[in-house]
């Protein structure tokens, strides 16, 4: 089920710069994180954006997790 998640994940240069984005839209997955974090809930999100879907919120956490489990971790820049 998570590869099916993350075939909603999509790096196109021609779209947000190649950043990861939900279906090709320009919606990245950085922009869903951020919604997150400050503390909007599934349920508020998919209101605010019809076009969402909430098997695309549940990708983006999915990348985002096989992310942070890299390797390699840096630090982020302050």
């Amino acid at each position: 089920m998570e590869k099916k998640l993350l075939n909603r994940i999509t790096l196109n240069p021609k779209v947000c710069k190649g950043k990861p984005t939900i279906r090709d839209m320009r919606f990245t997955v950085a922009q869903m994180l951020e919604l997150l974090a400050g503390g909007m809930t599934t349920n508020e999100i998919l209101e605010d954006y019809p076009y969402i879907e909430k098997e695309d919120v549940w990708a983006c956490l999915s990348y985002a997790a096989r992310i942070a489990n890299a390797e390699t971790v840096l630090p982020l820049a302050s």
